[in-house]
């Protein structure tokens, strides 16, 4: 790096190289570069929740073809949900609120217990168009 001072008329000026320019404005815009895209990175999918498996479930959706069948379901309190996967394509299903995530499958089930009343929209973190919601009322 090189860098010359000369004085003029009692003023210090320093002419600095060109190359030294250059390589402290590739700095700034790097680092500036890598804050943007630290930000940018996607959250990721939560850890998947266990599957209440010994529950009985009172509703079953089908996880098909890009969709869930049916959308929309009705349980009371301390009731369960079972989603059953019919392949071909990889599903999962994420509560909005992260409170049950299944693991990615393309065959099987994944059951969850509801035991608060409320309504739970969740989807599909791979095809985020898929959407349903469970209803929890009491009798």
């Amino acid at each position: 790096m090189r860098c010359t001072s000369t004085e003029r008329g009692g003023i210090v000026a320093q002419r600095v190289s060109r190359r030294r320019l250059l390589s402290g404005a590739a700095g700034v815009l790097g680092a500036g570069a890598a804050a943007l895209l630290a930000g940018c990175a996607p959250a990721g999918k939560p850890d998947p929740v266990p599957s209440d498996d010994d529950v009985k479930a009172y509703a079953t959706v089908t996880v098909v073809d890009n969709r869930f069948e049916p959308a929309e379901v009705e349980i009371a309190p301390q009731q369960a949900v079972r989603w059953v996967f019919v392949g071909p394509s990889e599903h999962d299903v994420v509560a909005d609120d992260r409170s049950f995530v299944s693991e990615l499958l393309v065959e099987g089930s994944y059951t969850h217990q509801f035991t608060e009343e409320g309504e739970y929209p969740y989807l599909c973190s791979i095809h985020p168009e898929m959407r349903g919601v469970v209803r929890v009322v009491s009798p």
